[in-house]
């Protein structure tokens, strides 16, 4: 094919394609990504995101004449362009450029573009669940209790990795457990104090810590986590099965597999997909089965 033909395939390919770019994710690194995506696309169609509603705003001004919706940042900027698209026939697809990337490392999306261009010429997608805390959407891990606090306190450092590791130390010293009650009586058993309670569609937070191996996107359950304070002489323990996708349940762990969920918890601290949210209780978990197309 000659390079001009090529670039001719592309363009047809792209033009049902949209990419929408959080200018905040990855240190505010992005102009690197648009500039070799209009090297190797011709006339992209795009949006430089500056709110959320300015991202729910494009979307829904290009959903009648866009087939694919590319999302260009962290869990946070995936979940705000895919609660546009659950229940539609609309494609999500990911470049990541966040600080932990959970939702695309389980969704096989790489820092590729030369990938992630191949995929959108194919247009082949997949069904995937997501679920619902309350009124608002998750599509990878959400949680409350210790990791809702550390999000919290994240969010006031420049984020990455190794800021991550700090908050996470600092808070683990001093939080005090949460309270958590169930309404329904087949898991009265379970109430009691934990250091965090998390719903996972899929298996890992981000960076590769695995909170809920045995989790899958398309089963139509999440696994509820529930994590009792442990010593820190577990901590070594947890760490290394959590990053080895061997953590399990012990006299510190608890796997809940549910398709819906009723709940207390005596805080309103919360992390939507790596977001800090605040909500309060009573908290309702449900599933949407088969509710978002996956760019594969």
């Amino acid at each position: 094919m000659l390079p001009d033909q090529e670039a001719f395939f592309i363009f047809v390919a792209m033009e049902k394609v949209a990419f929408i770019i959080n200018p905040f994710s990855a240190k505010k690194n992005y102009q690197p990504f648009l500039n070799e995506l209009k090297a190797k696309v011709q006339n992209p169609l795009y949006y430089i995101s500056e709110s959320i509603a300015g991202t729910d705003d494009f979307i829904q001004q290009h959903i009648n004449n866009v087939s694919i919706f590319v999302a260009i940042g962290g869990d946070g900027t995936i979940s705000t362009v895919a609660k546009n698209l659950i229940h539609t026939n609309k494609i999500l697809a990911i470049f990541p450029a966040g600080s932990g990337n959970g939702f695309s490392n389980e969704t096989q999306f790489s820092k590729n573009l030369d990938e992630l261009l191949e995929k959108l010429k194919s247009g082949k997608s997949r069904k995937i669940d997501t679920f619902m805390v309350n009124e608002r959407l998750s599509i990878n891990v959400s949680g409350t209790g210790f990791d809702g606090k550390v999000v919290k306190e994240f969010e006031k450092t420049s984020r990455g990795f190794k800021n991550y590791i700090k908050v996470s130390l600092k808070t683990f010293f001093k939080y005090k457990p949460i309270k958590l009650k169930f309404f329904d009586e087949n898991y009265k058993q379970y109430n009691g104090k934990y250091l965090m309670v998390n719903i996972a569609n899929t298996r890992q937070f981000g960076n590769n810590a695995y909170i809920a191996p045995m989790a899958s996107k398309s089963d139509g359950l999440v696994d509820m986590v529930l994590v009792k304070k442990f010593p820190l002489t577990y901590s070594p323990l947890f760490a290394f099965r959590m990053f080895t996708k061997k953590l399990k349940e012990d006299d510190y762990i608890t796997y809940l597999p549910v398709s819906e969920i009723e709940f207390k918890v005596n805080t309103k601290n919360w992390h939507l997909d790596g977001e800090f949210n605040k909500i309060k209780s009573p908290i309702h978990v449900k599933v949407q089965p088969s509710s978002l197309n996956i760019l594969i």
